[in-house]
């Protein structure tokens, strides 16, 4: 594999130097991106399970409305029913919350999308506690370890605005099931708009020998910030890996990860059976020791809050990833 360094500083080969300190909410993105190919591709079909507007595909059924279908709040019927549309040879695009699509209508993804290895693409809103005050029910912090548990299945999570359309754009000529968890917190900007994003290969948006940060969604902008602290305080550079796809996870950026011998692996999830358990199954399987550290959502039922707070609380903000490599980089 060659491996391409982000230069994150200075935006080289499609980083953005991030002058623009904007931020970005992915479901628009996402949204967005689902109407701009449905128009432009007939075979392209938008389900709902009633969340056309906090899906932002709304427009869908202005710009096409015979391809734009709201089932109500069904999620097991939309995706039987987008099995059936994808038997036909069309793209279904589906859009529900990530407990809802994971766990409610998990029999139907596994046996009736990923058994017959459709091109049914899930889209999932509120990943991780993003969702905050909806609470526990709306959260989506197993939706990971079921959906890389389903045999066939792409797992996918976006960390800025161009990745996420980049990867709805990338979806529509990929052959197989795919989901994507889309957090509702606001992102900021690291790719540019010639950022080639490829399904299967981690972006590097720093270099760095003396650790590394694993994240996807959200948490990769935490990681940013933790490394431009230790930098600063420590003059250590820290490599930060952007694992956007969580299955097939990228064996060869996970090594090159653990030969700065400290890794952390962050992400909006459960602790167990998400990012971290697929990067510490490649470590294990290669036979390979590093200093590793998995944060996330502890495995319990998590207090309510506003997304910020619980991400403080347990630790993978920008502050608790800098705390835990800190340790990592003073033994």
């Amino acid at each position: 594999m060659q491996l391409i360094i982000w230069k994150f500083s200075i935006g080289e080969n499609g980083m953005n130097n991030n002058e623009d300190n904007a931020m970005y909410y992915l479901r628009d993105e996402v949204g967005n991106a689902v109407v701009d190919i449905g128009e432009k591709n007939e075979n392209i079909v938008v389900v709902s399970a009633n969340v056309m507007s906090s899906s932002r595909v709304s427009d869908s059924v202005k710009k096409f409305p015979n391809r734009a279908f709201n089932v109500g709040i069904a999620e097991q019927d939309m995706i039987s029913f987008a099995a059936g549309l994808a038997k036909e040879d069309l793209i279904p695009y589906t859009f529900t919350m990530a407990p809802f699509m994971s766990m409610r209508a998990c029999e139907q993804v596994r046996t009736d999308v990923a058994y017959n290895n459709l091109n049914v693409r899930m889209f999932a809103s509120y990943a991780g506690v993003s969702g905050g005050i909806s609470g526990a029910t709306h959260w989506g912090i197993e939706d990971c370890s079921i959906m890389t548990g389903i045999a066939g299945m792409v797992v996918l999570e976006p960390c800025d605005p161009v990745q996420a359309k980049k990867m709805v754009e990338e979806s529509v000529s990929y052959e197989g099931p795919i989901y994507m968890r889309i957090g509702v917190e606001p992102v900021k900007k690291f790719y540019d708009s010639d950022y080639d994003y490829k399904i299967g290969k981690a972006d590097y948006i720093t270099n760095g020998n003396d650790g590394a940060f694993i994240c996807s969604g959200v948490v990769v902008k935490y990681a940013v910030e933790a490394a431009k602290k230790i930098k600063e305080n420590y003059k250590k550079d820290i490599m930060v890996v952007d694992m956007h796809t969580i299955k097939p996870i990228d064996r060869e950026a996970v090594l090159e990860a653990a030969k700065t011998g400290n890794v952390i692996v962050a992400q909006d999830h459960n602790i167990i059976g998400g990012l971290g358990s697929m990067v510490a199954m490649v470590l294990a399987e290669n036979r390979v020791g590093v200093n590793f550290k998995i944060l996330g959502v502890p495995d319990e039922f998590v207090t309510m809050g506003h997304a910020p707070f619980l991400y403080h609380k347990y630790g993978y903000d920008s502050d608790g990833l800098y705390l835990e490599m800190e340790k990592m980089i003073s033994k």
